[in-house]
């Protein structure tokens, strides 16, 4: 996809990703999102929240987020009206290309059980579910 640009986010679209992530993102049982949260990520790590625009407007996304020893992928996101051109591809493309420069030697995705699009994805991209382990959660609120 030639006319798709894929560049890191800027502080100053956060209001614009949190609509895209309200339209395009499929996750009612997490917390909602904030735009401080959205702007401090930007600022902390310039190069984690990935976008991909066509014609001006965000159409993807994806977070790749190192912490020195994990690489975890979030919020690979893709308008609706534009799946299936290779979106995902090109942004995760560009998020394992980071995490590898980083040192990662392992990539860790965060897929819904009843996300079905997304779990053809990526088992397309050589991922597989780690039956093994289960993600607890808490709030840093409690």
């Amino acid at each position: 996809m030639t006319d798709v640009v894929v560049r890191a986010a800027r502080t100053d679209e956060a209001g614009v990703l949190l609509d895209f992530w309200a339209r395009a993102g499929e996750n009612a049982a997490r917390p909602s999102d904030e735009l401080d949260a959205v702007v401090r990520l930007v600022e902390r790590d310039p190069e984690a929240l990935v976008v991909a625009e066509l014609d001006g407007r965000v159409v993807g996304t994806v977070i790749a987020g190192w912490d020195g020893w994990r690489a975890n992928l979030y919020r690979l996101a893709v308008d609706p009206d534009v799946r299936g051109r290779g979106i995902g591809g090109l942004l995760l493309a560009r998020a394992e290309q980071r995490l590898r420069a980083l040192g990662a030697q392992r990539f860790c995705a965060m897929v819904l059980e009843d996300n079905g699009v997304g779990r053809e994805f990526w088992a397309s991209r050589g991922y597989v579910p780690q039956d093994e382990w289960r993600r607890w959660v808490k709030a840093a609120s409690s």
